[in-house]
Formats: structure tokens, C-alpha cells, sequence
């Protein structure tokens, strides 16, 4: 689901683009080695995944689904906080400054995305993309955790935004941990025990 999310987000801001100047792919080998741009982007911004993080809260949401007289328990849902960088690498700084307005533009106007409110390529992969629901909020780092940041991807910093995509739900569909029945009577007859 993460790449599904991932792709969706891509498709929704190339169409607000004209053209396709966004790319799912890793910032760290946008750049060789030596600090010059590797030149295999074909686009000018790319969306990068930095990071992944469990939301705790929703592990206290009971997860048994009922089916007829039968009770199913599953393991808890993943729900995971993915932090994703949209990084700038025209080598023109201006048009890099203006793409990264664009973006920040394009998630004021829209943080929720849901299956009907989302225009995406339904093929391949992501023919068999479910119901979902998530939320998209700027992140904004320190100066330090941007310098650590910068220095884990190689070193050279480009005109970026960093955001915080809330609550993606990873299940698995085919794992049922227990069942049982539904209880259908109670029986409050109180027996007379003689001492």
C-alpha cells in the first residue's frame, strides 16, 4: 500500500502540473557519488520517501469482524505516518523555487485523499487499489534534523518540502488469528448450592 500511496500522490500533483514533472523515485541516487547530479531523472522534481512511523494510538481499536454466528479476530492494522520530500532538481534555481511553490500550492488546495476524490491511473498495480483514506500536512524541520537529513542523502541539498502523510492501513486480508462464536443466550438461572 505504501508504493500505491506513493503513486496516487505522484498522479494527483502531475495532473495538477502541466506535464509530468514529478517522479516516485529515491533522491539519493538523483546524485552520484561526487556530488554531481546523475542525470537519470527525466522530470524535475522527485518525491522521495524518508521515512515511516506506527501510529500507537490506533492499536487500542478492537480488530473482530462478526460473520453470521461466527466471530473472526485478526491481528491489529499497521497504521502508518510516512514522511515523504518532494525535492527541486532543475539545475535552474528559479524554476526549481517555483516548482516547489507549485507543490506546496497544490496540498493547500487539497490534504484528503480518498478513493472517490482521487484521479489515478487504474491499471496494473493499481488495479486493485481499495478503499482508502489518508491526510497530507507540511512538516517543517529544524535546521539540524535538515542538515542530517541532507547529509544521510549524500550531502548536496536541493529546494525541497518535506511532508507528513497521516494514517495508511497495512492489512493482511487472509490472516485469522482466532474465531469463535457469538453469544446468542445468557443463562442467569442461579443454582441452589446446600453448604
Amino acid at each position: 500500500m505504501i508504493y500505491k500511496v506513493l503513486q496516487v500522490i505522484t498522479e494527483e500533483v502531475n495532473s495538477y502540473f502541466e506535464g509530468n514533472p514529478v517522479s516516485l523515485e529515491n533522491i539519493a541516487t538523483v546524485m552520484d557519488s561526487d556530488g554531481s547530479d546523475n542525470q537519470n531523472t527525466a522530470t524535475d522534481i522527485v518525491l522521495s520517501l524518508l521515512n515511516m512511523q506506527e501510529e500507537f494510538a490506533m492499536k487500542n481499536i478492537p480488530n473482530n469482524y462478526t460473520n453470521g454466528t461466527t466471530v473472526e479476530y485478526k491481528n491489529h492494522r499497521v497504521n502508518l505516518n510516512l514522511y515523504v520530500l518532494f525535492s527541486a532538481t532543475n539545475s535552474i534555481y528559479i524554476e526549481a523555487l517555483k516548482g516547489i511553490s507549485k507543490i506546496i500550492e497544490f496540498f493547500q488546495g487539497k490534504n484528503v485523499f480518498t478513493q472517490a476524490n482521487s484521479n489515478f491511473l487504474r491499471e496494473g498495480e493499481m488495479l486493485d487499489v481499495g478503499d482508502f483514506r489518508f491526510s497530507i500536512a507540511l512538516y517543517t524541520p529544524t535546521f539540524e534534523e535538515l542538515n542530517f537529513i541532507w547529509g544521510t542523502l549524500g550531502g548536496k541539498q536541493y529546494p525541497s518540502v518535506l511532508y507528513k502523510i497521516s494514517l495508511i492501513e497495512l492489512e493482511r486480508n487472509d490472516v485469522i488469528v482466532e474465531s469463535g462464536s457469538l453469544i446468542t443466550e445468557i443463562d442467569n438461572q442461579l443454582k441452589n448450592i446446600e453448604s
